[in-house]
């Protein structure tokens, strides 16, 4: 049976994830209040981020800012900002 969470960035009840994928205080309040349907979003949004800028996961400066892009994206409704991308209006 599926966890049901109400979904912080969609502001609605659905599934949650089946396991915490982030580490830490951060990543319990992920599991606690984004649905799979939020994450994976951003899981697109975080590879288009990586890949426009040419970001190295082994740089801890790179891990900051994608990091602080998630929180925005996931709690604060903010849009990553991606060059040459423009998101959908819903």
């Amino acid at each position: 049976m599926s966890k049901i969470v109400f979904c912080q960035k969609l502001q609605k009840e659905a599934e949650g994830l089946r396991f915490q994928l982030y580490p830490g205080e951060v990543g319990k309040r992920i599991f606690d209040n984004i649905c799979q349907e939020a994450w994976t979003d951003w899981q697109k949004k975080q590879t288009m981020l990586i890949n426009e800028n040419k970001m190295n996961m082994m740089n801890p400066d790179d891990r900051v800012i994608l990091e602080t892009a998630m929180i925005a994206y996931l709690f604060e409704n903010k849009e990553p900002e991606i060059e040459g991308y423009t998101p959908e209006k819903k």
